[in-house]
């Protein structure tokens, strides 16, 4: 017997100890057939050497433009790639925003609970296995549509976060961002018998540690990391919650940030979202915690632009976590431009002018050919103003907002995305400012420090590095709480 097929039946025979999604009872241990085309979801075949001995679906909307962005979507352990398109809204946003998706799907005759392969390096590593497979996937995909390759994502359910993790550590220069859903750190378990104590309460390593796990999966790496999002229930008994508190810290401590948000903000479905950015102010890593959620996928079927899915097994009825992935994304912005013509530019300077503790006023530079300019607050469409600034009202007090601007042609065209700015409203009446370097702000009790950056107090909003040559107004309101306003900020 050749040993790839040894070690495919060893596991299978002892699969029952990795749980991905919950422990089976007989009906559910049974072999599930081969997902079936359903509607869009098409079967590739032929798409590589496949060596992990996966099987390829794909779903692509009709208009799918050249340049657009790819998505692979991995199903959990007893699930099929049906499922998974079935239920998870992905077709819903790859119809409304025109990308790709593709659908991996393992089977029982590698795993006996149709697990993807996360705890096992002969799987889950560089140039091996499933993940290998699933690379090869990519390729394809990005060929057979003309896919933008630098936008391509990956996004999984429990053993299928397990593995998107896996994947954005070994092939950062694949895929641009992440989302992991009642998932594992990358490199968790590297074996079986690790499995389950990782599903209960990962290691206790500090975020240095989980960060090694990372850059010794591709070393050498010097390009940019992808941007992570990190869905977890806090009454998940599967994939316990501590699993979300080290993938924050991982991937934190690879993009060199502090453990600290830079904003946290209530999103619907009790849902929790804490965003860390990047030095230069973008989101990097953001983490979503659904209060009183078990083990599954978060969705919220209906039929606004932010619902979406259905309710099944680990489909859990929510929010729609697949809506606020893509936003996080960008996907919502489209691919720039149509028509074969070259899209109109980014708008450069967007910078906030001012804030109240309801309004948010904006400015950007103008751009030749635009008649209008879509503004975007956190991945959602508010105005198509035909100025170069925009006040957006009807706020809450004291929450940080993000946005976008894209000019708009004559025809409607939407071109490239600017540089996203955050502007965060007051707590109530406008109080004091102060101007000061980072070092400054932070012996003067208005910021501290984690992890070499500076955090606002109250706000947490980050600053940047903890120095002299960086320099922040900080406005005081209400007394303790500080927020950026180094434009348009007055006593």
């Amino acid at each position: 017997m050749r040993p790839s097929i040894l070690r495919r039946l060893l596991r299978s025979i002892a699969s029952t100890a990795v749980l991905g999604v919950v422990a089976a009872t007989p009906s559910t241990v049974a072999a599930a057939p081969p997902a079936a085309a359903a509607g869009g979801l098409q079967q590739v075949t032929g798409f590589g050497s496949n060596p992990g001995n996966l099987q390829m679906y794909e779903y692509a909307p009709a208009g799918l433009p050249a340049g657009a962005p790819l998505v692979i979507a991995l199903h959990g352990c007893t699930q099929t790639a049906n499922d998974y398109y079935t239920n998870s809204g992905w077709p819903k946003y790859a119809d409304l925003w025109k990308f790709a998706v593709v659908f991996p799907q393992t089977t029982s005759a590698n795993n006996s609970l149709s697990c993807f392969g996360w705890f096992d390096p002969a799987e889950d590593t560089r140039g091996k296995g499933e993940a290998a497979s699933i690379v090869q996937m990519v390729e394809h995909a990005k060929q057979q549509y003309g896919s933008d390759g630098r936008r391509v994502y990956v996004t999984g359910l429990s053993a299928g976060g397990g593995m998107t993790a896996d994947l954005l550590a070994a092939y950062p220069d694949v895929f641009a961002g992440g989302s992991v859903a009642s998932g594992l750190p990358a490199q968790c378990a590297t074996s079986q018998a690790a499995a389950s104590g990782c599903q209960t309460g990962p290691q206790k390593l500090t975020p240095g540690q989980w960060g090694d796990k990372v850059r010794g999966s591709y070393p050498g790496y010097s390009g940019p990391w992808p941007r992570v999002a990190i869905w977890q229930g806090t009454s998940d008994y599967t994939v316990y919650p501590a699993n979300a508190t080290a993938l924050r810290d991982q991937w934190t401590d690879v993009w060199g940030i502090g453990q600290t948000p830079s904003s946290t903000t209530a999103l619907p479905g009790n849902t929790t979202r804490s965003v860390y950015n990047d030095a230069s102010g973008q989101p990097a890593v953001e983490t979503y915690s659904i209060s009183g959620m078990g083990h599954g996928l978060a969705v919220s079927p209906g039929s606004g632009t932010d619902q979406c899915g259905t309710t099944a097994a680990y489909f859990l009825s929510s929010i729609c976590s697949t809506y606020h992935t893509g936003v996080f994304w960008g996907l919502d912005q489209g691919a720039p431009g149509g028509g074969g013509e070259d899209p109109l530019p980014a708008p450069s300077g967007l910078k906030v002018t001012g804030v109240t503790g309801t309004s948010a006023s904006l400015s950007w530079g103008a751009v030749a050919g635009a008649s209008s300019y879509a503004v975007h607050r956190d991945g959602s469409k508010v105005a198509q103003p035909a100025s170069t600034a925009f006040t957006d009202t009807g706020l809450s007090a004291g929450t940080a907002y993000r946005y976008t601007v894209a000019a708009v042609d004559a025809s409607g065209a939407v071109g490239a995305v600017s540089s996203q700015v955050t502007a965060t409203t007051t707590s109530g009446a406008t109080g004091a400012c102060y101007t000061a370097t980072n070092y400054a702000q932070v012996a003067a009790g208005r910021a501290h420090t984690t992890g070499g950056y500076v955090y606002a107090n109250g706000s947490e909003q980050n600053m940047g590095l903890y120095n002299v040559f960086v320099t922040h107004t900080l406005r005081e309101s209400p007394a303790g709480w500080f927020v950026i306003a180094d434009t348009g900020c007055t006593a």
